[in-house]
C-alpha cells in the first residue's frame, strides 16, 4: 500500500471550504491510519451515520481516499484514510485578498514576512501542479536552521553581513545570457522563534 503523501496542498476552493468544517478536521486527523466509519465514530463518540456523512464529503473533495473493502458478513466495511499527513490551504483560494507583498514595503516587517511567505506557499503549489502533470520533480532548495543573537545590535550585524553575502553570491552565479537560463525566486527571511519552540543550548 503507497503511502499518503506528507503534505498536500489544498487548491479548490470547494475542496477547502468542505474540509474547513470542525467535525471534518476531528475525522481528517482520526484518518492518520485507515479505518471504517464505524471507527472513527467509536474514536470520536458520533453516531456513524454522521460520520459516514461527513465521510462522503471528504472523499468526494478528494481529502480521503479508499484504502479497502472488507465483506463483514452480507455487509461491505469500507476502510478509508486520509490522503495526507498535513494540508495547507493555498492563499490563492481567497481571489483579490490574496496578500501579495508590497514591492515598496516595509522588509523589516512582520507584515511584508507573512505576505512574501504567502506567496511563496502559492507559487510552489501551483508549480507543483504543472511538475506532477508533467511528471516531474520540482527543484527546489530548504534551508532551516535556528541562530541566537546576544542583543539588537548582534542581529542587526546579522542581517547586513547575510545581505551582502547573499547578494556577493547571487552576483556570482546569475546568468543572463544563456538560452536556457531559468528564473528561481529566492527568499530569505527570520522571526523570533516561538517559546515553547526554542530548545536549550
Amino acid at each position: 500500500m503507497v503511502s499518503p503523501q506528507r503534505l498536500q496542498v489544498v487548491s479548490d476552493q470547494g475542496a477547502a471550504l468542505t474540509m474547513l468544517n470542525a467535525v471534518r478536521l476531528q475525522i481528517l486527523q482520526a484518518l492518520a491510519e485507515p479505518a471504517s466509519a464505524t471507527g472513527i465514530a467509536g474514536q470520536l463518540a458520533m453516531p456513524r451515520q454522521r460520520v459516514n456523512y461527513h465521510l462522503r464529503q471528504l472523499e468526494s473533495a478528494g481529502l480521503v481516499e479508499l484504502v479497502e473493502e472488507r465483506r463483514k458478513g452480507n455487509c461491505t466495511e469500507r476502510i478509508v484514510r486520509a490522503t495526507a499527513r498535513g494540508y495547507v490551504v493555498d492563499p490563492a483560494m481567497l481571489g483579490q485578498l490574496d496578500a501579495d507583498p508590497d514591492p515598496a514595503g516595509d522588509r523589516l516587517s512582520a507584515t511584508f514576512l507573512v505576505s512574501v511567505l504567502a506567496r511563496g506557499v502559492r507559487e510552489i503549489a501551483q508549480q507543483r501542479r504543472r511538475a506532477a502533470a508533467q511528471k516531474k520533480q520540482l527543484p527546489t532548495l530548504t534551508i532551516d536552521t535556528e541562530i541566537a543573537f546576544g542583543s539588537a545590535t548582534a542581529q542587526a550585524r546579522f542581517a547586513a553581513d547575510l545581505t551582502n553575502a547573499v547578494n556577493e553570491v547571487i552576483a556570482r552565479h546569475h546568468d543572463e545570457t544563456s538560452p536556457r537560463r531559468r528564473r528561481f525566486r529566492l527568499v530569505l527571511g527570520s522571526y523570533p522563534m516561538p517559546a515553547a519552540e526554542k530548545t536549550e543550548q
